[in-house]
């Protein structure tokens, strides 16, 4: 009786881890089919935002000189300080150039008494030929003489407006309205021709100098200009300028080390906030209609090439290159390899393998936002 009672026993456990073995295979089953999360490419517009080192330079810039040798008698102005155009900023020592000039005003004067005398003699000679006192070439004498003393006034005047001109050099005076730079010199020095005196700038405007490759040239120009001319600049600090430029020109080839071409936006700088010689970032905006953008979670990359994992309509999962083109924000813009309509693993790629079969989980567009 107790035999039989035991044996019952053991077969009611046998049965009971059958079915617990039974269930536990048919999880497995479930389990191999996981969920993963899809999003369908669609075609959308967007904006790209490009960044680009800037060098900031004054629209005018220029570098004062003495253009005679001389003393530095006086400074007029000071480092930092804004000027007008033509108000007085050095003034060299002038005693000797006025002496010059004095010079050469006493040689025109002379001059040109001397051409009066021979121009009475040339009248005088021109009677006594006509009564036939003398002979005409006495008469081509005098005027001859003349004719020298006239190209002696020439010569005289030549000499006073060059005295007068190395005198106006005694002055400097700036080329326009700016604001004065550093100034090397002091009050005393001995300055020689040539000799940097000061830089003076106009930054009312500023340019702002970037390298855009070939590539992103082409789309700039493809785009059209005018839609992308308007930039924005980021200083130095990181904080964003408050006036918007937009680009002027582009230079006419590129550089033959990094392939790359100059583009020169203008900036209003009505509170001279941006000095000339000044760093930032230029990011120029450009609008893209009807494009692929694809998050970078859903990119993994194998032998230099970037794939995603294509669901097909069986939900199957297949490796897929594609070719990714500018970043917009934490995405890509697809340039070829996928099309609209196509689903791609958005996020847990690194679980996947070539030919698995998944539960996918559309993402809703709102949830892509800001990728």
């Amino acid at each position: 009786m107790h035999q039989i009672t035991g044996g019952i026993a053991i077969a009611l456990v046998a049965a009971t881890l059958g079915g617990c073995v039974t269930k536990g295979d048919s999880g497995n089953q479930d389990s191999d089919v996981q969920s993963f999360p899809v999003l369908k490419l669609e075609q959308t517009d967007t904006v790209l935002h490009r960044h680009y080192v800037a060098d900031i330079q004054a629209v005018r810039n220029v570098e004062v000189r003495a253009r005679i040798n001389g003393f530095l008698n006086k400074i007029h102005v000071d480092e930092g300080q804004q000027v007008k155009k033509g108000q007085l900023l050095f003034s060299l020592n002038e005693e000797e150039h006025r002496a010059e000039l004095a010079r050469a005003k006493a040689a025109l004067s002379s001059a040109i008494a001397e051409a009066k005398a021979a121009s009475l003699e040339v009248d005088r000679v021109k009677v006594l030929v006509t009564k036939k006192v003398i002979s005409a070439t006495e008469l081509e004498v005098a005027q001859a003489k003349l004719a020298a003393y006239n190209a002696k006034i020439d010569e005289a005047r030549s000499a006073e407006t060059n005295a007068a001109t190395q005198l106006s050099y005694a002055s400097i005076r700036a080329p326009f309205d700016g604001f004065i730079d550093r100034i090397p010199l002091k009050a005393g020095s001995f300055v020689s021709e040539g000799n940097l005196l000061t830089t003076v700038s106009d930054i009312h405007n500023v340019y702002a100098y970037f390298n855009v490759s070939e590539t992103e040239y082409l789309e700039f120009m493809r785009n059209g200009r005018d839609a992308r001319r308007k930039v924005a600049l980021e200083l130095a600090d990181g904080s964003h300028y408050v006036h918007e430029g937009h680009v002027e020109t582009v230079e006419s080839e590129f550089e033959e080390n990094t392939g790359s071409i100059a583009f020169r936006a203008r900036f209003p700088n009505p509170q001279q906030v941006l000095k000339h010689g000044a760093s930032g970032k230029v990011t120029l905006t450009n609008r893209i209609d009807s494009c692929l953008l694809l998050p970078q979670k859903a990119v993994f990359e194998m032998q230099d090439k970037n794939y995603v994992y294509v669901v097909d309509t069986g939900n199957t999962v297949k490796m897929r290159s594609f070719e990714p083109g500018a970043r917009v924000s934490h995405s890509y813009l697809v340039q070829g390899g996928l099309k609209p309509g196509e689903r791609v693993v958005f996020e847990g790629v690194r679980n996947l393998r070539e030919g698995m079969k998944i539960d996918p989980k559309l993402v809703p567009a709102d949830q892509l936002k800001g990728l």
